[in-house]
């Protein structure tokens, strides 16, 4: 027994001295990674001590701990309110709608430029595919205003032409909301969601391509049965990525875009969360948490059950 506790005792002083050498060695690396450590501690750790105020019944003067508590009262008051399942509906169906299209089309966009053979071209296209990225979200949407704007703008008036006069205002319609979201999404990051693909298909094997080349296989042959599955694993972890945040619309986007007529199909939890805590009356924070809180809490059981699911069918997983 003091043998065994003298070997362990003399492997912890052998680690620590292997730690020590190493940190004297590469003390540039970790001087680096210290600014993103207390980054992270304080944006991302140290504000979870005011999720506290989601069970309280907050006030700015008497403080988080001094405001009383209430429990799971601000909770029952979301799922009771006559518009809980509209907002769950609206987040529901436009973040979908988002992740169908989000996902593939970027794989394929990769895989499109992976067969071009013509430099020029595919660093052309690419250039072009990736400028929307770097446009911000309230430029984007002024696009969207000049362009589907009943009176001056360019396809509104175009498909009211097409329709001879029955759509009037694309921007106000509720049906319109969501591919009008969608799709100025997928235009402006389309390109730019391609570059992890880009660089996952650096990896294709040279001696696979080579063996389908000489078992006759076409073009199209070897990206199903070459580059694809090559790629396999960032696609399932990408999937992962976006399927745990299913819940998490921005409201920024969806703020600039939303309208009184447009309001049934546009208003979503972050943007409910948003004008309950900081826009109606002096704002109700603790309400306005309760509810941001119930959409990281439903993201985080997403994620842990594709997650789990993804590691017994794919064998690919996030952890």
């Amino acid at each position: 027994m003091q043998l065994s506790s003298k070997k362990m005792e003399y492997q912890t002083l052998s680690l620590r001295s292997k730690y020590a050498k190493d940190f004297h060695k590469n003390w540039q690396l970790y001087v680096m990674i210290l600014l993103p450590i207390v980054y992270i501690l304080i944006f991302a750790y140290m504000p979870m001590y005011g999720l506290q105020i989601a069970f309280r019944n907050y006030n700015a003067l008497d403080g988080i701990m001094g405001s009383k508590f209430v429990g799971l009262m601000w909770f029952k008051r979301f799922f009771n309110s006559p518009w809980f399942w509209r907002y769950i509906g609206n987040t529901l169906a436009i973040s979908v709608y988002n992740i169908a299209l989000s996902w593939p089309l970027p794989i394929f966009l990769a895989l499109c430029f992976h067969v071009v053979t013509n430099k020029i071209f595919k660093n052309s296209v690419q250039f072009i595919s990736y400028l929307p990225h770097f446009i911000s979200t309230v430029v984007l949407v002024g696009m969207i205003n000049v362009l589907f704007g009943s009176r001056t703008g360019l396809l509104g008036r175009t498909l009211e032409y097409i329709s001879q006069g029955q759509i009037t205002n694309v921007l106000s319609s509720a049906s319109a909301f969501r591919h009008l979201y969608v799709w100025s999404g997928i235009w402006q990051n389309v390109g730019w969601s391609t570059i992890i693909y880009m660089a996952a298909l650096t990896s294709v094997s040279k001696d696979q391509t080579e063996a389908a080349l000489i078992d006759g296989a076409s073009r199209f042959q070897r990206v199903i049965h070459v580059d694809i599955p090559t790629i396999m694993p960032t696609m399932v972890i990408q999937l992962l990525l976006l399927v745990g945040s299913v819940l998490n619309v921005g409201e920024e986007k969806v703020l600039l875009m939303q309208n009184d007529l447009n309001l049934a199909a546009s208003e979503v939890i972050s943007t409910y969360s948003f004008k309950t805590g900081l826009l109606i009356g002096s704002g109700n924070y603790s309400f306005g948490a309760a509810i941001g809180f119930f959409n990281s809490f439903i993201n985080l059981i997403v994620l842990l059950t594709v997650n789990k699911v993804s590691k017994k069918v794919f064998e690919t997983s996030l952890w």
